[in-house]
């Protein structure tokens, strides 16, 4: 094996937050930790990105002065070992935009666009690592093929620990909470 084929000690090592604090943001962007583990992300197709810039900027329009959603940054899930999650669009509390690393405790929702590759996580590990982290809202969206992607929305059951199923969305989102939205996803 040649100098050039060794992965990099980050790709078989685990990351404690200590050493993640240190990373520049070149080094963060692309990747989630998974029990102390990096994963590398592949880029997000055109359609992806502007179908979460499109949730992201309805829900902070209607979110008031209390809450914004953005795109794109981690979410400390926990600690030890070390799990961030970055979600396509993470509403949070307004007051806590200069706190990093954002905790479950500072957010409301998060809204994951499934892609392929990332079926199996989005719909299943994220959603149970959001919920057993507290966050209350959870929206998954299929792209379809054809079509107006398909939103699907989850409220947490504190009893369980677990999302519920909420409502089914195609064309326009039009739900009541966490607050009065409206996006029309044929806008695409």
């Amino acid at each position: 094996m040649t100098a050039e084929m060794v992965a990099p000690a980050w790709m078989h090592e685990q990351v404690t937050a200590e050493q993640y604090a240190e990373w520049t943001a070149e080094q963060c962007a692309g990747i989630e930790i998974v029990d102390g583990m990096v994963l590398v992300s592949p880029s997000a197709s055109k359609r992806h990105n502007r179908l979460a810039r499109l949730l992201a900027n309805a829900l902070d329009g209607a979110a008031g002065p209390d809450w914004n959603a953005d795109t794109d940054f981690d979410v400390r899930l926990q600690d030890v070992p070390l799990n961030n999650r970055r979600p396509d669009v993470t509403v949070y509390r307004a007051e806590t935009i200069d706190i990093t690393p954002t905790r479950p405790e500072h957010v409301l929702l998060v809204i994951e666009v499934v892609s392929p590759g990332s079926e199996t996580t989005d719909r299943i590990v994220k959603a149970d690592q959001y919920a057993k982290a507290g966050i209350q809202f959870y929206w998954r969206v299929e792209q379809a093929p054809t079509g107006a992607p398909i939103v699907y929305t989850y409220v947490l059951d504190p009893a369980t620990g677990r999302y519920r199923d909420n409502e089914v969305f195609t064309g326009v989102v039009k739900v009541a909470v966490p607050f009065h939205v409206e996006v029309d996803l044929g806008q695409l």
